[in-house]
């Protein structure tokens, strides 16, 4: 298992080497950030630079690349007026889920509203509503399931938050104030699937995402 306090710090280091004082934010997301992280999980880092051009990527990707376990680096490269000018929708689950490391979060987004939650709702159920249609007709990947699931955990902490006024980042905390049938969504994310247990869950992540649109009008 990645030592990810140590990595972390070679990140920053290397990171505050090459870009100095223009470095606003460093975060980490997913399940590395929140504790949940198996060995082969990507690590989520957030970057945010005063301004991002080609050339800072260029460069970040060199930086990147020479450092151990650089093929589970993923994450979010911004610049600070366009991570402003993002989706308010997209933006809550990016508040919430990342844990700051050099810098604060809530010097660069507002903290969500109530509006900004049902917007994450909106986005993410009509999402999986799509998806779940065009896989079924087209694609048949049951693969795709998992990444459909993934999602709906991020429905599922918004409307939960909409609910009570908090956020549970681990699914261990989540799991206990969803529902039944929300728990048999995430059960979907490690379940061997066939072609009847593939239909089966289609039609359940489509009725819930559609009553999640409902909901968020």
């Amino acid at each position: 298992m990645i030592d990810m306090e140590q990595w972390m710090t070679n990140y920053v280091t290397a990171m505050k080497g090459a870009f100095g004082d223009r470095i606003r934010f460093i975060g980490l997301q997913g399940s590395r950030g929140r504790g949940e992280a198996r060995a082969d999980s990507d690590i989520d880092v957030v970057f945010i630079l005063d301004s991002v051009d080609i050339d800072d990527l260029r460069r970040y990707r060199d930086l990147t690349d020479a450092m151990k376990h650089s093929e589970l680096l993923c994450g979010f490269v911004s610049g600070v007026d366009e991570l402003k000018a993002w989706d308010r929708g997209d933006l809550f689950q990016f508040y919430f889920d990342t844990k700051s490391i050099v810098g604060v979060i809530d010097d660069l987004i507002e903290r969500p509203a109530a509006d900004d939650a049902r917007a994450a709702i909106r986005m993410g159920a009509g999402n999986i509503y799509h998806a779940c249609s065009h896989n079924f007709l087209h694609g048949r990947d049951f693969g795709a399931v998992a990444a459909h699931v993934k999602t709906a955990r991020f429905v599922m902490q918004a409307r939960v938050w909409l609910d009570t006024g908090n956020y549970y980042a681990r699914t261990s905390e989540l799991v206990e104030r969803i529902n039944d049938e929300e728990r048999q969504i995430l059960a979907l994310a490690t379940k061997e699937l066939d072609d009847q247990s593939f239909e089966d869950a289609t039609a359940l992540l489509l009725r819930w995402a559609s009553r999640m649109l409902r909901i968020a009008e």
